[in-house]
């Protein structure tokens, strides 16, 4: 890819996390292409609708969810681990006003991808810190606890306290 395509490429990703972030679901391509400073036949021409614009960012933030993870398998207290990777995989949950765990359910292969990669991850750190619970319940717990702290974006300490009661018996 030449090196302008690639700039436009990722300002329209930022744009996009912008975007979603702000209005979620209601997000403007329009306005996407607009805070990239790019013609919307430059935005469809890389990102043909709004669910591969969603899929590149999922994607890279699964990316990096899952290198957190992978890095925390080092970490000397395997039950502290797991709670910092499940706190950052609540904070994904929630990005983009929920549309990134509305995305995970759904059929996009590449999807599906990245939720089997949050799975693996999961499973080693629960392995590791010692927990025998199902690692989609408890991925599925931590879904439902994101999901509850967006209801009242006003109470910021509210995930950490759900989060609290849900990992209190970790080693």
């Amino acid at each position: 890819m030449r090196s302008d395509a690639r700039q436009n490429r990722d300002r329209v990703l930022a744009a996009a996390r912008e975007e979603f972030t702000a209005h979620g679901a209601a997000a403007s391509l329009n306005k996407i292409a607009q805070r990239a400073g790019v013609g919307p036949g430059t935005l469809y021409r890389h990102f043909p609708s709004a669910q591969a614009l969603l899929v590149a960012i999922i994607t890279a933030d699964v990316a990096a969810l899952v290198d957190h993870g992978r890095e925390l398998l080092g970490h000397p207290s395997p039950g502290e681990a797991l709670r910092i990777w499940l706190r950052a995989v609540a904070v994904h949950a929630t990005a983009m006003r929920g549309l990134v765990a509305t995305e995970l359910l759904g059929a996009d292969p590449a999807l599906a991808e990245c939720h089997d990669r949050i799975r693996a991850v999961a499973g080693d750190l629960s392995e590791r810190a010692g927990v025998r619970d199902d690692v989609d319940d408890l991925l599925t717990v931590v879904s439902a606890v994101a999901w509850a702290s967006e209801r009242l974006p006003g109470d910021r300490g509210r995930l950490d306290r759900l989060l609290t009661l849900v990992t209190r018996g970790l080693p």
